[in-house]
Parts: C-alpha cells; structure tokens; sequence
C-alpha cells in the first residue's frame, strides 16, 4: 500500500540555510529511487527556520530501503546536529 511520509525538521538558531542547503541536496538522489513516486522539500512561510520533506513511496519496503541508502545516511547525519529537536517523520495514507 503506497505509503506518505512528512518530515518536520526546525533548525536550531543560526543553522537554517545549512539545513536548507542539505534539503535541497538530498532531493535529487532521492527522487531516482526506484521507489520513490514524489518528493519536495518545503520551507514554512511564517518560519524561515522550519523545513518540512513530504514524499510519497510505493510501500513501506521501498521507505526502509530508502533508509539505508548512502545519501539518506548521509544527509541524516548532517542535519541531526542542525535541529533543535528529534528527528520527526510520520508514516500515513490518504483518510479513505
């Protein structure tokens, strides 16, 4: 079953276009994934320092293997240190 995941992630003061800068590289090698359906990556208008990935997935399978690729981990631990907080990602489906 298709899977939608939103990323929230708030950068820590003074680290905003670092974390933005980190988005927008991610975006690319994740969209050729063989799973991947969509992916964009959202800066809040009310925020500047709040970011947001939301992407759509084949399945939760195709999710996990999106994980473990090299510019996933990459990117996880570049940005972990930029955020005033834990990373937040939720897992959903359309309300039927």
């Amino acid at each position: 079953m298709e899977l939608f995941i939103f990323a929230r992630f708030q950068a820590r003061d003074g680290a905003a276009e670092e974390l933005a800068a980190a988005l927008r590289q991610v975006v690319g090698p994740t969209s050729g994934e063989t799973g991947c359906l969509a992916i964009g990556a959202f800066r809040s208008t009310t925020d500047p320092a709040l970011f947001y990935i939301h992407s759509r997935w084949i399945d939760e399978a195709a999710f996990a293997a999106h994980g473990a690729m090299p510019h996933t981990v990459d990117f996880l631990r570049r940005v972990e240190p930029l955020l005033d907080h834990p990373l937040d990602v939720t897992r959903s489906q359309p309300l039927q």
